[in-house]
């Protein structure tokens, strides 16, 4: 295998890194459950509507007070008016006789004891004032009720035998601002359970959430180190291969780093034929062969792409090339290898597509045939990656990693479970495959630069928008 030593500088930075462990999954809790803030947000709003909802249906009611003042008859000479007395007074004012002579004094409908609810009095402090405050839900009414209960006291007062005068020193006067429901605290009350609510949801979610993100943690479920990461493109279905993007696209460089990280890993040890495989389907285990067929073809290594998905193949198609002729019609006998060998368009890679897809893939898989072809491949190439079906439903991925040099998981960020990629590793580990490495494919660009796994030179997660949204722009006015 050619070794690129010039890069030698990716393996300190983003090969094989040392497994940080569980304290370091532990250290994420917050970021995770903060990278949430969408939905904690939206279940705040929710809280603060709730509450604005809530606050709509309850009565409004207004509130108008008058002022009232004790004081001595001109004539004497004190002027101070005792305490005890002045609070009597104002149980007087706010009391029933009071309200009974308001419904007497407006002609209201409302029983007596429904306005002395509604009227109260209290000393200002300080002073010899009394304040009586009424509620009702117009603020006319309200100014009425306060009003009239002041001047039933004055003139209750000038009737008694007693030597001080009572005198309307601050009119009522109607409002037009509610005095209930106070809006303010209910909607803060609102928001808090909101987002106590959001926090708690947010919580649970990411608890269940039994989905790998970081490649710190793959690297400790895998038992394997994270050989490279992918980024999330969406433009990765119209373009899945890189021989279409530019050179320095962030999917290529990470296309790259993976090569390089694959050619330094155990350089004891030859790594020739190599079996690309995932836990379950739709993890971009073929995208990620035929790119990396492809880098090492490129970096001047004699690269086979073997397409040995024969339940679902995508090779042939992602390269646009005839598969009816390929693995199976190998093994049975009816070609040779060489008329079965194709040429990609990438100069130094050959592919042998699946060809006719048979009933009992396992069953050929595992024949002496394939054993003979791989060691033949082993011979006249010098990598040989072998794009295998998945591990979890079908046996087939499991055998073809038993008869070569080592697999590669590539594992969805965000879709595979944990447990999957440890039963995955298992099923390598029972059948005396080795685990190469894992790539994490899928990954959104932040979270890449979050753990270290950017791209580096000036090509970091703006770049990979940047040029995402130029390519979708370029292919709108194409279309």
């Amino acid at each position: 295998m050619v070794i690129c030593r010039t890069s030698m500088r990716y393996l300190s930075d983003k090969a094989i890194a040392p497994g940080r462990g569980p304290d370091v999954r532990h250290t994420l809790g917050v970021r995770q459950l903060l990278r949430r803030w969408p939905s904690i947000l939206v279940i705040t709003l929710i809280g603060i509507g709730v509450a604005a909802g809530a606050l709509s249906l309850a009565p409004t009611q207004y509130a108008s007070h008058a002022d009232v003042l004790i004081s001595p008859p001109a004539n004497r000479s004190t002027t101070a008016v005792a305490e005890r007395l002045v609070e009597s007074y104002a149980h007087v004012l706010g009391g029933r006789a009071t309200a009974a002579d308001v419904v007497d004094a407006l002609g209201l409908t409302r029983g007596t004891g429904a306005v002395d609810r509604d009227l109260s009095a209290e000393v200002v402090d300080g002073t010899s004032v009394l304040r009586v405050t009424a509620t009702s839900d117009s603020g006319g009414r309200a100014a009425e009720i306060s009003q009239a209960a002041a001047e039933s006291f004055v003139t209750w007062l000038g009737e008694q035998d007693n030597p001080l005068v009572a005198t309307i020193v601050e009119p009522a006067a109607a409002s037009s601002t509610p005095s209930s429901p106070d809006r303010a605290p209910w909607l803060v009350l609102g928001g808090l359970v909101g987002l106590l609510a959001g926090l708690v949801v947010a919580a649970v979610r990411v608890v269940s959430d039994q989905s790998v993100r970081t490649p710190a943690e793959l690297e400790e479920l895998a038992g394997a180190p994270v050989l490279g990461a992918v980024a999330y493109d969406r433009t990765a279905v119209q373009t899945p291969l890189i021989t279409s993007l530019g050179t320095h696209h962030p999917r290529f460089e990470a296309v790259r780093i993976l090569r390089t990280n694959l050619q330094f890993l155990d350089i004891d040890h030859d790594h020739k034929v190599i079996t690309i495989t995932s836990s379950v389907p739709g993890e971009g285990k073929s995208t990620t062969a035929t790119n990396l067929a492809i880098a090492l073809a490129q970096a001047g290594s004699r690269v086979v792409l073997v397409e040995g998905d024969l339940r679902r193949p995508r090779v042939s198609e992602y390269l646009g090339i005839e598969k009816s002729v390929g693995l199976t019609t190998v093994l049975v006998g009816r070609v040779n290898l060489d008329t079965a060998l194709q040429a990609a368009g990438t100069p130094g890679l050959d592919v042998l597509t699946s060809g006719a897809l048979p009933p009992n893939p396992s069953e050929i898989l595992q024949t002496n045939a394939m054993k003979a072809l791989v060691a033949e491949l082993r011979q006249r190439f010098d990598v040989v990656l072998i794009d295998a079906p998945p591990l979890l439903p079908v046996t087939d991925a499991s055998l073809l990693a038993s008869i070569s040099d080592g697999a590669i998981l590539v594992v969805r960020h965000g879709e595979t479970g944990r447990e999957e990629v440890r039963s995955a590793a298992g099923r390598l580990q029972a059948v005396g495959a080795r685990l190469l490495g894992t790539v994490l494919s899928m990954a959104p660009v932040k979270e890449l630069s979050r753990h270290g796994y950017g791209y580096g030179y000036g090509y970091g997660p703006e770049y990979f928008e940047r040029t995402t949204a130029t390519r979708s722009r370029g292919g709108a006015r194409k279309g």
